[in-house]
């Protein structure tokens, strides 16, 4: 039984669902915007806003721990010295997610994931 379990399992082990998470996440911080099934941007966007909120802290401890998730160095400079900035007004609610279509193949419900600024 999966009570009171935080996390979605997405359909995958945890290792490959940790490097899914880790690289949509890396990939929304690239492009500002991503397009992915809703159940993937909603687990996209709490590691999102966890990984933001931890840069806007922007201390040493925070940046190594960002950076050990993400899977890019050049993604971590930019959410530090970028993003992290012009979200410090705001005290959560970073990303907006928008349904946009039904996919073809399976039906499944796609959603377009952004960047507030």
């Amino acid at each position: 039984m999966r009570h009171r379990k935080a996390d979605k399992r997405l359909g995958r082990n945890d290792d490959h669902r940790r490097a899914l998470l880790r690289n949509l996440t890396t990939s929304l911080f690239t492009h500002g915007t991503i397009e992915t099934t809703v159940v993937r941007a909603k687990e996209v966007s709490r590691t999102a806003s966890r990984m933001i909120t931890r840069a806007k802290r922007g201390d040493l401890h925070s940046r190594r721990l960002v950076a050990a998730y993400l899977t890019s160095e050049d993604v971590v400079r930019k959410l530090f010295d970028v993003i992290a900035p012009t979200l410090a007004g705001r005290s959560g609610g970073y990303t907006r997610i928008v349904r946009t279509r039904i996919r073809k193949g399976d039906a499944a419900p796609m959603a377009q994931l952004e960047l507030l600024q």
